[in-house]
């Protein structure tokens, strides 16, 4: 018998070091420069698109009113004197409230800061989907390309609004989320622990602040709450205790605000979801709206072809773990091996998938309340953060065999919308669905309108403005019924002496923008007028402007009568100061101008429900009639 010789096993290699070594040539593999350079192209075409569409809105003036009374120490109203909620974006506000340090125009500062944060927002998104799908391939921007492709992207890159902040708190939220997911080597036990990506309170405070973006972004932070649980592991009775702290964290900045809102405002929403009755339930009027924008741009195109890349991308990263598993060989290193990796392995795909799914069910969750509501009257601006916020997982995707063809099927569609794809009306459409850039441009006959300056030539805010600056005692400036030779006349109301002069009109940020700040500026559908935010709505109002004032209403607060006024009848007037007498009309009215103690405080906090609820007819006879509060009979 021949002897057998035994070879020693050499001793095993140190997993850590295997897989540092195999992690740095899975790095020196990765096209790295291929890859960021297409997504660094995409979001300077972006940047150009949306540069070359710049303006301010007539919205974003009324953002910056508010922060010209906060600087003039009025507190964050509309109007001295009267505490309105006119702003749905209350974070936007202390940005542009923060921006007034600079030595800038603040109209400028609010352009300039939307397209930083437009343009960042992009940034974020395509680096968080690179992170998340894109390992060792060439990633191209798959959703991007929509971004790049939809007019509105453009649009609304800049406008003075808060969608740049919307887009960039979408896009920060889902970075922070998908670097917290990626635990390379998360899938491991080395030395006893796993590596851990640092503490999460930091994304739990940033989600609570979504609300105070814009409150319908509670919807995708209540998705990324969940999914970051899901990341937290937890498994015993402290890690369910971090959780909740978690969860605690992430309702504080809302709640506390919302505590402040009732206490200052005494409303439980702002007084612009009261103007558009946003409680109310419009699906007919929603689909419309999501039919004007779907429409326009093919996006059941896109939206399919993003689905089958998506798809194939996130079964092959679910199956990662297993590849990595097999590499690594940490299945057979150690008898306790096994049963912790498999364990790490389940949780890895919970977390890709919780990863994966949280902004699609917080866009589409988005989506189905701007339906339920009835959309918007601006062209596709309430569905951009839907839009963007679903695009998020797969706004860069990988090139592989199974994704080529949908993503040439996608840059062909882009290619064809970005060109030729704009809406079918200019200015207003026969719904009420306003190209809004394109309405002001045709107004104001400027290509860029990005100061109150722009809007000096408003063919109807400049007359009232002029009026009341001309004016030597206080007056109204209300629209007259029909068109004069010259267009359209503003009628000069009296008021009673010491009261405020005011204008009546609906483009409040024109308005406001071109009067000062102790003129009472007011619009018909409530969005800073406290009596016509609790009106009844007018049967098949226009979207957004569901309710409209009369006149008299104003004219009574501000102890006029509308003799001799062509805008009012004095008997309405009259009708209107009695009605005002009502209770509960007048106990609103205290709320918002009575001052600031910590007793009204404590009653506009205790009283917020039933005012919120509280609506009464827009004729004057009627809410006579009606008198919401007077004690029955």
């Amino acid at each position: 018998m021949g002897e057998t010789t035994s070879v020693a096993p050499s001793p095993p290699r140190s997993r850590a070091v295997e897989l540092t070594g195999d992690l740095a040539r899975r790095a020196r593999r990765r096209p790295v420069t291929v890859t960021a350079v297409l997504l660094t192209v995409t979001v300077l075409v972006y940047g150009l698109l949306v540069w070359q569409r710049r303006w301010i809105s007539d919205d974003g003036l009324i953002f910056l009113r508010t922060v010209r009374q906060i600087l003039d120490g009025q507190g964050p109203v509309f109007n001295v004197g009267e505490r309105v909620e006119a702003n749905t974006s209350t974070l936007w506000t202390v940005v542009l409230l923060g921006l007034s340090l600079l030595p800038v125009r603040p109209e400028l500062a609010a352009v300039g800061c939307g397209f930083v944060l437009s343009l960042a927002a992009l940034g974020f998104a395509l680096d968080a989907a690179r992170r998340f799908t894109g390992l060792g391939r060439v990633v191209v921007p798959a959703g991007g390309l929509v971004v790049l492709a939809m007019p509105p992207f453009w649009d609304f890159g800049t406008s003075g609004l808060e969608t740049g902040l919307s887009f960039f708190w979408l896009a920060f939220t889902f970075w922070l989320l998908v670097r917290r997911s990626q635990r390379e080597p998360r899938l491991f036990v080395v030395q006893g622990s796993r590596r851990r990506p640092g503490s999460a309170w930091p994304t739990a405070l940033l989600l609570g602040l979504g609300p105070l973006v814009r409150p319908d972004l509670a919807v995708p932070a209540a998705a990324a709450g969940l999914a970051l649980a899901v990341l937290e592991q937890p498994r015993d009775r402290r890690g369910w205790a971090r959780v909740v702290g978690l969860g605690v964290l992430c309702a504080a900045p809302a709640a506390a605000y919302e505590v402040f809102r009732a206490g200052y405002y005494g409303l439980l929403v702002p007084s612009t979801a009261l103007a558009k009755e946003a409680g109310v339930a419009r699906w007919g009027r929603g689909y419309s709206y999501l039919r004007d924008t779907v429409a326009t741009y093919w996006l059941l195109v896109p939206a399919f072809l993003l689905t089958v890349a998506a798809l194939v991308v996130l079964a092959q990263r679910v199956a990662r773990s297993d590849w990595w598993a097999r590499r690594s060989g940490a299945e057979t290193a150690t008898p306790e091996a096994p049963a912790d990796v498999r364990r790490t392995r389940a949780w890895d795909r919970a977390a890709t998938v919780a990863v994966a799914l949280a902004p699609v069910l917080g866009g589409l969750g988005m989506l189905l309340y701007v339906v339920r509501v009835g959309g918007d009257f601006m062209h596709a601006r309430m569905l951009l953060p839907a839009i963007f916020c679903v695009l998020l997982p797969v706004m860069a995707l990988p090139v592989r065999r199974h994704t080529a063809v949908p993503l040439l099927a996608l840059l062909l569609w882009a290619g064809v919308i970005g060109v030729n794809a704009r809406t079918n009306y200019h200015g207003i459409s026969a719904s009420g669905i306003a190209d809004e850039r394109d309405f002001y441009i045709q107004l104001l006959g400027e290509p860029h309108p990005v100061t109150a300056d722009d809007y000096r030539t408003h063919p109807y805010v400049a007359g009232g403005a002029a009026l009341i600056a001309q004016s030597p005692r206080p007056v109204l400036a209300v629209l007259a019924p029909g068109r004069g030779p010259a267009g359209p006349e503003w009628d000069p109301v009296p008021l009673a002496p010491g009261r405020p002069s005011g204008l009546v009109f609906l483009n409040l940020g024109a308005a406001g923008a071109l009067t000062p700040l102790d003129v009472r500026v007011t619009d018909t559908v409530g969005l800073v007028d406290p009596l016509a935010a609790h009106t009844t709505i007018v049967p098949d109002g226009r979207t957004g402007h569901d309710k409209n004032l009369p006149a008299a209403w104003s004219v009574a607060a501000g102890g006029g009568t509308g003799v001799d006024s062509r805008a009012v009848r004095p008997d309405d007037v009259a009708a209107a100061a009695r009605a005002l007498e009502c209770p509960a009309i007048a106990e609103l009215r205290a709320s918002v101008s009575a001052p600031m103690t910590w007793e009204r405080f404590r009653d506009n906090l205790l009283g917020a429900p039933a005012r919120t609820e509280l609506r009464f007819p827009r004729d004057p006879v009627l809410a006579e009639i009606a008198c919401p509060g007077r004690p029955p009979a």
